[in-house]
Order: C-alpha cells, then sequence, then structure tokens
C-alpha cells in the first residue's frame, strides 16, 4: 500500500462512495466534475492505494429479523499471546458477533453482537460467549435504541 495525499476531489469521491459503492461512474464524475474515464482513473488509483478496502451492500438489522445489538465485555483468564490468538480464532467463527476490539482497560475484549430477541441473545450467551476459550468474566450492555451509525468515515 502506497501513502497519497488526497485532494478536494478525491475527498468528495470517498464520501459520495461511502454514502453509495453502487453508484454508477458516469453519476460519480457529474457528481465530483470530472469526465467518467479521468473519475475512474481516480478510483483505481484509490483502489490501489489500500483506501478503499472493498465493496459492501449493508442489510436493515430490523428487516433481516436482527433488530437486537448487545455490547459485551469479555475479561480472558490469561492475556498471553496464545490465549488471545485462541480466543480471536473462535470469534472469528460466530457470525452474531459482528465485531471485536482488543481493548486496553479493565475488559480484554469489546464483542458487538446482533440477536432477534431475548431468547436468542441469550441462546448467544450461554452458548457462544461464555464458551469462548479462556473467558472468565461476561458484563452485557443491550442497545435500547440505535441513535447514530454509520460505516462512513470522515474524510
Amino acid at each position: 500500500m502506497r501513502k497519497i495525499d488526497l485532494d478536494a476531489r478525491d475527498r468528495a469521491i470517498l464520501r459520495f462512495l461511502q454514502e453509495d459503492a453502487g453508484i454508477t461512474n458516469s453519476d460519480l464524475a457529474e457528481k465530483v466534475h470530472l469526465s467518467p474515464s479521468a473519475c475512474l482513473r481516480r478510483v483505481k488509483m484509490l483502489e490501489e492505494a489500500g483506501l478503499i478496502k472493498g465493496t459492501v451492500l449493508l442489510l436493515d438489522e430490523v428487516n433481516a429479523g436482527l433488530p437486537g445489538a448487545a455490547f459485551v465485555f469479555v475479561t480472558l483468564d490469561q492475556q498471553g499471546r496464545q490465549s488471545l490468538d485462541r480466543f480471536e480464532a473462535d470469534v472469528a467463527q460466530h457470525p452474531e458477533i459482528l465485531e471485536c476490539y482488543l481493548l486496553a482497560g479493565t475488559a480484554d475484549y469489546l464483542l458487538r453482537i446482533a440477536f432477534a430477541d431475548t431468547a436468542d441473545f441469550e441462546r448467544i450467551h450461554r452458548s457462544i460467549v461464555t464458551a469462548l476459550p479462556g473467558v472468565s468474566r461476561v458484563q452485557s450492555t443491550l442497545a435500547l435504541r440505535t441513535v447514530k451509525k454509520t460505516t462512513a468515515l470522515p474524510i
């Protein structure tokens, strides 16, 4: 990955693509005031530089039947490299765990979990989270309502 200096047009391209990755190149070019070929060259350069990591389709959690969000702090019984690697490898196997962050602080990890209802969360908590290797303590917080959620970085 090479470092690049972004100009105002590059930033605009990235903002528009974060809003709608499915935008056509001609529509994107029009929005950023470039020819379609120049716009496509810039997008390819941003991809090659590693700034554009990939393209995904975002699902609506409620319509997908997973309206619940839980944030779970996990403390391990050991913090050695082998224990962390084992925990992280196991977390990667569970699609209910949407995000996992290694923390500095009281807890070792923060998990974001999607669930259908309280019975589903109980199942995930009992059968998955507490069964992860090395877990000694779990503290869960359930979201009541999403106030802001974005995947867009402030470019």
